[in-house]
């Protein structure tokens, strides 16, 4: 990464409030809080319902009380090669060993996640606009809620650093406020949200391809796709503004790097199940982002590239102790979110697709 120079606010911090998360698991379609009570029907959106892979189609998912969108395409399941080749140029070596990999089938986003559906999470505005507007909170609402009041706390800055906001990717969160935002987005709709894990966010960029990109093998198209080092003029971009991938996914190469659920490890592909593997992270750093950046060279673009987080993403941050939702230094890192067809168990979520070790709490 490049240095990137940015002023901090060094005001009086003491406001920021302790911020608790609150508890809750799935269960089938509906949501179970601590209190036991069932989740609501989900909001109804239309073409987001689906029993098999065939019946999947894509729909825009809604906030309610906001006006952001947030529009899912549909992934078949399916095997591919993951990693890279020997012979592939700039290959590094956690790209290795390849090896066959199943993924079940689900919805991913077509953007990156923008400042418009993250700032509802992160500012509470539907909320706002709940009390402006004289509207008692629904179900949906109330288990949302537990997600978003006193959660996250508030930015120390505006943490677009002035590279724009409307249809812009947000940037900066950690990953476990990524997390938190598809848990309450989950509780919001009723329908399961979550990251994707490594294998999924790599069988979705590829749509079917084994080229370093999902176009082919030499960066010369690269521009035509994405925003990266050569053409960015040093900030992200608007999502959807290059050529998608073969599957209809945009900015799946550069604009900003993507969280994924797993941890780095260099060697983490052997640890890899056949069918929808992954490295459950039990460490704080390195987790792993993938597709690159506007801020990063071709190289680290490539389908197959892998990079961890390191504590130096928090570097600047003037909080004692430092955030556990802003990472201050990687103004390129955002996310995507996916749907699985099938939403997992209970126990499959808390073994599995929501464990994060250490736990993370506002101290």
């Amino acid at each position: 990464m490049r240095s990137f120079v940015l002023t901090v606010f060094k005001g009086d911090l003491s406001s920021m409030g302790m911020r608790v998360a609150g508890l809750c698991v799935w269960a089938g379609w509906g949501l179970v809080s601590a209190m036991g009570a069932e989740h609501p029907d989900p909001l109804p959106v239309k073409d987001s319902q689906a029993t098999t892979q065939a019946e999947m189609k894509p729909y825009q998912e809604r906030i309610e009380h906001a006006r952001a969108k947030i529009p899912m395409v549909p992934i078949p399941g399916g095997t591919f090669r993951m990693g890279s080749s020997p012979a592939e140029s700039n290959r590094q070596a956690d790209e290795g060993p390849q090896h066959q990999v199943t993924v079940a089938p689900f919805w991913m986003g077509k953007y990156e996640i923008t400042w418009d559906a993250y700032e509802v999470w992160m500012s509470d505005t539907d909320i706002l606009k709940r009390k402006v507007l004289g509207l008692k909170p629904n179900q949906r609402d109330k288990l949302a809620d537990k997600y978003q009041l006193t959660q996250p706390t508030e930015p120390y800055t505006d943490m677009s650093f002035g590279m724009g906001k409307r249809r812009f990717p947000a940037i900066c969160m950690t990953q476990h406020a990524a997390r938190v935002f598809c848990q309450w987005l989950s509780a919001k709709t009723g329908r399961y949200y979550r990251l994707p894990s490594e294998a999924e966010w790599e069988y979705a960029c590829r749509a079917g391809t084994q080229t370093a990109y999902h176009f082919g093998d030499e960066p010369d198209r690269l521009g035509d796709f994405a925003w990266y080092y050569d053409n960015s003029d040093e900030k992200y971009h608007k999502v959807g503004g290059k050529k998608p991938n073969p599957w209809g996914l945009f900015d799946m190469h550069g604009n900003v790097a993507e969280w994924v659920l797993d941890q780095y490890l260099p060697n983490g592909y052997r640890q890899h199940a056949a069918k929808d593997p992954l490295v459950i992270p039990l460490t704080l750093y390195p987790r792993i982002v993938r597709g690159g950046s506007w801020d990063d060279d071709s190289p680290v673009l490539r389908s197959a590239a892998r990079v961890g987080s390191t504590e130096e993403w928090k570097e600047q941050d003037p909080q004692l102790p430092q955030s556990i939702w802003y990472h201050t230094d990687a103004l390129h890192v955002g996310f995507r979110i996916v749907r699985p067809l099938r939403e997992p168990t209970a126990e499959e979520k808390n073994t599995k697709w929501s464990k994060s070790e250490p736990l993370q709490k506002d101290e």
